[in-house]
């Protein structure tokens, strides 16, 4: 009988953890169902998130829906005496969320708590060189993406890539595309990828793009992806996801192939957004 009831209670468990995410969504969808965004917090995100004026009402609405998830399940917390708000908290949601727009929840569900600081911060590095030595110094950055779960950000730079939604650079996309990249395990810029996209496809445009972006920065050539992507995979994925969507009829012609893969990865088209 005891062999029998531990049988039984390994049958069941085993169906729990196979099954652990549709059992959260169902939690999770009797927990947030009735919880939407009320006037004033569309008024924040319609005044900060040019994006978000720009989307079609089927888009909107489900990024609301997940902004409303987000703020539920992610802590933001503030450093060096920064306090934080609803504002800010929304602003994040909503740049982290479009990413995600149409996957579904658990969204990024290796992040725990973002850190904010006020504007750029002071951070340690170590640095080994060619004979293994290893050093370390200060740098000054506007954000980090830890594989632990934690993101780092700096306000001020949070308001800058909503306020010139034109420009390629947007802090809360690049760090939240190394998170995406960093679900696999490694941050190497081949994110998890959905059924049905090839990772050898994957890597061959992508590794053609990035040389495509050295070649253009080495012979001083016009380049529509910023110069900071040139710096390994891991940041040519996260610096591409600004340009995507940021810059997407400027990818789009200079480099199709790559603009169309990103568009297949990230299940939207950003050229929907603009006006």
């Amino acid at each position: 009988m005891t062999e029998i009831s531990l049988l039984v209670a390994l049958v069941v468990f085993c169906i729990i953890y196979w099954r652990l995410d549709d059992i959260k969504r169902a939690y999770w969808q009797r927990k947030y169902s009735a919880q939407t965004l009320n006037e004033l917090d569309r008024q924040v995100l319609l005044r900060y998130m040019p994006i978000y004026r720009n989307m079609t009402d089927h888009d909107r609405a489900r990024l609301e829906r997940h902004i409303v998830w987000f703020l539920g399940e992610k802590r933001l917390l503030g450093r060096d005496g920064l306090k934080t708000n609803r504002a800010m908290a929304l602003i994040i949601a909503a740049d982290a969320c479009l990413l995600v727009l149409n996957q579904r929840w658990p969204l990024y569900p290796n992040v725990k708590e973002i850190l904010l600081y006020p504007s750029s911060y002071y951070a340690g590095q170590n640095n080994r060189d060619s004979a293994g030595l290893v050093s370390f110094h200060t740098v000054v950055r506007q954000g980090e993406s830890w594989p632990g779960g934690t993101l780092v950000l700096s306000w001020h730079d949070v308001l800058e890539g909503n306020r010139l939604p034109e420009d390629g650079h947007n802090l809360v996309f690049h760090e939240f595309a190394h998170q995406l990249d960093q679900q696999t395990g490694q941050t190497n810029g081949t994110p998890r990828l959905p059924k049905g996209m090839s990772y050898k496809k994957w890597g061959e445009v992508l590794s053609r793009a990035y040389q495509q972006l050295k070649t253009q920065l080495a012979y001083h050539m016009p380049h529509v992806v910023h110069e900071y992507g040139a710096t390994n995979e891991a940041e040519f994925f996260a610096v591409i996801t600004e340009t995507f969507i940021e810059k997407p009829l400027q990818l789009k012609q200079e480099n199709p192939e790559l603009f169309y893969l990103l568009s297949d990865y990230y299940r939207f088209d950003p050229r929907d957004w603009i006006k």
